[in-house]
């Protein structure tokens, strides 16, 4: 097979820049700190964008670096359109975005959209203003049960534990899915859809090409009086209710939720070349999610199902042709992620034996069961290329290029997830994903920053380091060089064909251009098909694809 020299429009001007890009997630608190205050920043971020290039992605996206007191991580927004002083100024955004597109790259930022943080000035004024009062129905607001309103007006549950509402001193109450700290928007009310609207055109006019909307699925709700209780106060996720109709769920994918998406659509599509968008909506079934990347809504939505699969290649293989026959449908293009701000590091979370609680694993500092570190390291290597030569858009994590475990052993005195308090300190939460990054192999802080780092990183953390790695044969960040130089080389179309006779432990697909993948996730080694290796996650032997190993053939 002869391999393109061309490579798919992915510049400026291409409405469809998009539908097969790669883009990284940097999460700027943890990846690179230019003030030496410990924390990361606008102009750490700024000044490291050379690696992304380097690297060879599309496009990053930026997750919340709004002004915020970190009640979680920075999803608890004080100004949707402002930067946290500590991270920097709109100067150093302005400058972060000029310098992305200098080198080529796309920029997303992360939208918050369901909720606020409880210093917002317009929750402030909620609190100083009466029950009934416009102040408080930008936010949902309601009357306790019992004799004397002292019960929450429902069952609902927060995602991090423990009731989703909390009273203020006159006696109402509000709702919070997440964090006490991230009161509920009502988005029946025209204001918020109105400052949402400008906040859009805010970032969109300074240039951003792009937006991750925070917990799509999760902006409209059933707030018609009375309120209706789940009769499972422990179960919170749309799929832990089975006996209710799709799309009438309290609070979780409602129909009504897609006449936002396709308002803002009308924004995006103002915008020349249109902006792009991608939901975060954990949602089931596929089809459900699907509407949220139709054409007229936001155009992709998260995949989540394959980042749940494990490494069993019966599962990935129905997810994988669900996922694009389901994309497909919607006009959109499939997503595929295998670790990002909010679960566990692949190569640490693939090792884990079919069924773990990865939430009782994190609190026995990855102990129980151990993992083994080289061998994760071979696995998430192999995930990665199959993951790179699925059609659609991938989404990598920071510090993954450099396979980086999950951080489990961190001591329970430094964290800082809410998620720790807010189920009584029986859940650590995420922090062991987002432990900043290694740039040099030595330093205070491995690079991150002159002052250390928010988050302590483990000793040894430096032997992976991008100075380590850069241009050392076989490491993985010259792996993931050479799989995203290649893939834009190679990739064409949106469909894959699956080899009929690939034994059984053995994903084999051809690309619609003739280059194919096979990655064998059995136990033992199996003979590679007819072919040239352009790139492999462990060097074959003797014809022969070892076990955890994915290779592309010509």
């Amino acid at each position: 097979m002869t391999v393109r020299t061309t490579t798919p429009d992915l510049s400026s001007g291409s409405p469809d820049w998009w539908r097969q890009a790669v883009v990284y997630q940097v999460y700027p608190r943890s990846f690179a700190d230019a003030d030496g205050d410990g924390l990361g920043d606008l102009k750490g971020a700024a000044r490291r964008l050379d690696h992304l290039a380097s690297l060879g992605v599309d496009a990053l996206w930026l997750s919340p670096f709004y002004p915020s007191e970190l009640a979680d991580g920075g999803y608890d927004v004080a100004d949707h359109r402002d930067v946290d002083p500590r991270l920097g100024t709109l100067g150093d955004f302005d400058a972060l975005v000029a310098e992305a597109h200098r080198l080529g790259l796309k920029v997303i930022v992360d939208l918050v959209p369901n909720h606020t943080s409880h210093r917002h000035p317009w929750f402030e004024e909620a609190l100083r203003s009466a029950p009934g009062s416009a102040a408080r129905d930008r936010y949902v607001f309601r009357d306790g049960r019992g004799e004397h309103g002292e019960l929450p007006p429902t069952d609902w549950q927060s995602v991090f534990g423990g009731s989703a509402w909390r009273r203020v001193p006159d006696g109402q109450w509000y709702l919070h899915l997440f964090t006490p700290q991230q009161p509920d928007l009502n988005w029946g009310s025209e204001e918020v859809r109105a400052d949402f609207r400008t906040t859009l055109r805010f970032w969109s006019d300074r240039g951003v090409d792009g937006f991750r909307v925070d917990v799509a699925h999760a902006l409209a709700k059933d707030l018609a009086e009375p309120l209706r209780d789940l009769g499972a106060p422990e179960l919170s996720d749309a799929d832990a209710l089975p006996g209710l109709p799709p799309g009438t769920h309290p609070f979780w994918d409602r129909d009504e939720v897609h006449e936002i998406y396709r308002d803002w659509r009308r924004i995006f599509d103002s915008y020349r070349p249109p902006r792009t968008a991608v939901a975060e909506a954990w949602v089931d079934p596929s089809e459900r999610r699907a509407r949220y990347a139709r054409p007229d809504e936001l155009g992709q939505a998260f995949n989540f199902e394959y980042l749940q699969a494990g490494w069993d290649a019966e599962r990935l293989r129905r997810i994988i042709t669900d996922s694009l026959a389901t994309a497909r449908s919607a006009g959109a293009s499939a997503t595929w992620v295998l670790s990002n701000h909010d679960v566990v590091r692949h190569a640490s979370r693939l090792m884990l034996p079919p069924g773990t609680d990865d939430g009782a694993w994190l609190l026995s500092g990855g102990r129980a069961p151990a993992v083994d570190a080289a061998a994760g390291l071979r696995r998430a290597r192999a995930a990665t290329l199959l993951m790179l030569a699925l059609p659609g858009a991938s989404y990598l994590y920071q510090g993954e290029e450099l396979g980086l475990p999950e951080v489990a052993d961190l001591p329970f005195e430094v964290l800082q997830d809410p998620v720790w308090e807010q189920t009584g300190r029986v859940r650590k939460g995420r922090d062991g994903c987002r432990v900043p990054l290694p740039w040099t192999a030595a330093g205070p802080s491995y690079g991150f920053g002159p002052g250390g780092a928010w988050l302590p990183q483990p000793t040894g953390f430096g032997a992976r380091s991008v100075e380590v790695q850069d241009g050392a044969a076989g490491s993985t960040l010259e792996l993931y060089r050479t799989a995203l130089r290649l893939r834009r080389k190679l990739i064409e179309g949106e469909e894959l064909h699956w080899a009929p006779d690939a034994p059984p432990g053995v994903l084999h697909f051809a690309r619609s251009d003739g280059w194919r993948c096979v990655a064998n996730l059995s136990a033992g080694p199996v003979a590679l098909p007819p072919g040239e290796v352009l790139l492999s996650s462990a060097p074959p032997e003797d014809g022969r694809l070892g076990p955890d190993t994915t290779a592309w053939l010509a």
